[in-house]
């Protein structure tokens, strides 16, 4: 496994609502995952009032959170101009794309299509 196993939104979500088989997969976990700052943001933009940013809050709080470099804005750039269009990828998800290739990690997501162009990036599907 990598040093750095980053978190995609999607799997946050499933273990905020207490889907079983994220949870399971998440304390089978020997290192603790990492999350970028673009998913903590993404939680905190879906919450619907202050309650809802309080859980969003504790939920990360745990995690340790990664932030793009000069290097990692500039990829995240280059490839959401060359994948937007023809690939549908997101702005948000070129940059978290690129926060954890320039980290050397994986991304552990359960939503490939958003990611599978992006060049240089792992993806890992953590259960079904």
């Amino acid at each position: 496994m990598p040093d750095v196993l980053v978190l995609d939104t999607d799997v946050l979500i499933d273990i905020q609502r207490g889907y079983l088989p994220a949870l399971s997969w998440i304390q089978g976990l020997t290192s603790s995952p990492h999350i970028t700052g673009f998913t903590a943001m993404e939680l905190v933009q879906d919450a619907r009032n202050k309650r809802e940013v309080a859980t969003a809050r504790s939920l990360v709080a745990p995690f340790d959170i990664l932030w793009p470099t000069q290097s990692d804005c500039e990829v995240a750039h280059k490839e959401f101009e060359r994948l937007h269009r023809s690939h549908n990828l997101g702005l948000i998800d070129a940059l978290i794309a690129a926060t954890v290739v320039g980290s050397s990690g994986e991304l552990v997501t359960r939503n490939s299509k958003h990611y599978r162009a992006f060049p240089g990036l792992t993806l890992v599907r953590p259960y079904r």
